[in-house]
């Protein structure tokens, strides 16, 4: 997957939805885990939206390391 491409767009709106969706679909399984979780905990301060932006942005933002 490329920067901007169709499969990063949809796992943008999979974050968009639920924090760590669209890593997981990436195939990022630590970091979705990690962003769901987080994401989790500091919603009960209310700051749960930071993760939740990051992890939309990380989500669409992923290039994937060339193959060789």
């Amino acid at each position: 997957m490329s920067q901007g491409s169709t499969g990063n767009v949809i796992s943008a709106l999979a974050s968009f939805f639920i924090p760590g969706l669209g890593q997981l679909i990436q195939g990022r399984l630590i970091k979705a885990i990690i962003m769901f979780v987080a994401a989790g905990v500091l919603w009960i301060f209310l700051l749960g939206w930071i993760i939740h932006l990051w992890s939309i942005i990380d989500a669409a933002m992923f290039k994937a390391p060339p193959a060789n």
